[in-house]
């Protein structure tokens, strides 16, 4: 196994002395790519390795636009947009917007920055998953950053996936909060995924009985 392959073992085990110790060995580590053209980088923030992702960060590659967006690298993203604004309409080598990766991740300043500069908040991935900034963060329960994308018109409504919604996704993670902002945003709860399933009924198969509850008392008052 040569040491790259080695390095992406780690990262997605979470050994962080293995991370350490190939680093020591050869900073330019810190740079390589996997078969699917995903980034050391990259990968520890998909895979919510945070303390691997500082690590490699600390190396300082040089990131690509997508890497630093969901790195949460702001000086690099505006370096890189600020030459050519045209960029932050690129999505990364796996096919998700610059947009949603930096919401996704948390990183709502660069979020807010993309969209001044002509982003799209309903932008949808590439990839085949459907998925948008608002399905991400609705998902993760990520209600401030949800708040924000709804402000700036994102649709409450996208289907996706198995045809969830930002709502389903929401109520099937147990995101009471979340689930209400969506609702004040012009969620619809009437709607059902292709096995027919409403936000109720997935909040309520996950174990989120407060959720399922609060949903068909708005069902039954609609």
């Amino acid at each position: 196994m040569g040491e790259s392959a080695k390095l992406f073992e780690a990262i997605q085990s979470g050994d962080e002395n293995a991370v350490r110790a190939l680093l020591g060995a050869d900073s330019s580590l810190a740079a390589a790519k996997n078969e699917r053209g995903q980034s050391a980088v990259l990968m520890a923030a998909y895979t919510g390795r945070t303390a691997i992702r500082d690590l490699l960060l600390a190396q300082d590659p040089r990131l690509e636009l997508h890497e630093a967006a969901a790195a949460g690298q702001f000086g690099r993203v505006k370096q890189i947009v600020g030459a050519d604004p045209s960029r932050e309409k690129e999505y990364s080598p796996d096919g998700f917007p610059l947009l949603a990766l930096a919401a996704v991740f948390g990183h709502q300043e660069i979020a807010e920055y993309l969209f001044r500069n002509g982003a799209d908040a309903n932008a949808v991935a590439t990839n085949g998953t459907g998925y948008t900034a608002l399905t991400g963060t609705a998902t993760n329960g990520q209600t401030p950053i949800v708040v924000w994308l709804l402000q700036n018109g994102a649709n409450p409504n996208h289907r996706y996936g198995p045809g969830y919604t930002p709502l389903m996704a929401a109520a099937a993670g147990g995101h009471l909060e979340t689930v209400k902002v969506l609702l004040r945003h012009g969620a619809d709860l009437s709607l059902a995924a292709n096995d027919g399933k409403t936000a109720a009924d997935l909040a309520e198969a996950r174990g989120h009985r407060e959720v399922a509850e609060f949903l068909k008392g708005r069902a039954a008052t609609a």
